[in-house]
C-alpha cells in the first residue's frame, strides 16, 4: 500500500542508465590573422591557452571525487590537454572517440570564425537566423553533424555501461547539438557553453536523452 504522504524525493540516475559529463575543453590560442591554425581532417587544432590549462586543473579539482568509470577525449589535441589533469589525478587513460570532433567549419576553419564574429559578419545573422552551421560555405551539413554526434555519444554510453558515470571532454558545438538533441530545441540554441563548463546527459535503456544541466560553471568562478 502506498503511505499517505510522500516527500520530494531528489533526481537519482536509474540504475540501468548512464550519465555523460560533457566537459568543454579549455580555452584555446588565440587566433592570429593570416596564421591559421594548423588541420587534422579538417578540423582545426589549437592548443590550450595558458588560461585553459588552468581551466583544466580546475575541471580536475571539481571531477575528481565523481564516480567516474572512464574519460574520453576527441582526437584534436585541446580536448585531450583539457582532460590530462583529470587523467592523471584518477590514474585514467582517456578513449578517444574521433565522432565527437567540433563542428566542421568550412571556410571558416583555421581560426576564421573568430574573425567573422569579430567583423560582425552578414553571414553570422544568417547563421543564427537559420539555426545551421552549413550556412557557412563548406560548412559541415546539419543532418551529418546530427548523425555522427549520436554515433559519437552512442559509442561512449556502450563503453561506459548501465549505471555509471563518464566524463568525455569535447567541444562547444558538440555539446550544442547533443543538448538540442536531448530537449528537441532550435539547432543552436546550447552552443553558449563556456571554457571549462559541465553538462550532464542522462541516456535511458529506450535511448532516451535528459539534460540535466547545462553549462556548469560553479569550479570556475
Amino acid at each position: 500500500m502506498t503511505p499517505a504522504t510522500q516527500p520530494q524525493r531528489p533526481f537519482r540516475v536509474p540504475p540501468d542508465a548512464t550519465e555523460i559529463i560533457l566537459v568543454r575543453h579549455g580555452a584555446s590560442q588565440p587566433a592570429v590573422r593570416d596564421e591559421p591554425f594548423v588541420l587534422v581532417d579538417g578540423h582545426s587544432d589549437p592548443p590550450l591557452a595558458p588560461e585553459g590549462h588552468e581551466q583544466a586543473e580546475r575541471v580536475a579539482e571539481r571531477l575528481r571525487g565523481e564516480p567516474l568509470k572512464a574519460i574520453f577525449v576527441t582526437s584534436l589535441q585541446r580536448t585531450i590537454q583539457t582532460a590530462a589533469p583529470l587523467a592523471r589525478a584518477i590514474g585514467f587513460e582517456p578513449v578517444a572517440i574521433p565522432e565527437l570532433r567540433e563542428v566542421r567549419l568550412g571556410e571558416w576553419e583555421g581560426g576564421e570564425l573568430r574573425f567573422r564574429f569579430a567583423e560582425r559578419d552578414p553571414l553570422i545573422a544568417r547563421l543564427f537566423a537559420e539555426q545551421r552551421w552549413d550556412v557557412i560555405p563548406g560548412a559541415e551539413p546539419a543532418e551529418e553533424l546530427a548523425a555522427r554526434t549520436r554515433a559519437g555519444l552512442d559509442r561512449v554510453v556502450e563503453a561506459t555501461g548501465p549505471g555509471a558515470t563518464a566524463a568525455a571532454f569535447v567541444h562547444g558545438g558538440v555539446i550544442g547539438e547533443l543538448c538540442r538533441q536531448a530537449t528537441g530545441a532550435q539547432g543552436l540554441a546550447f552552443i553558449h557553453a563556456d571554457n571549462g563548463s559541465l553538462s550532464r546527459l542522462v541516456v535511458f535503456a529506450d535511448g532516451r536523452r535528459l539534460l540535466r544541466s547545462f553549462n556548469d560553471t560553479a569550479h570556475l568562478a
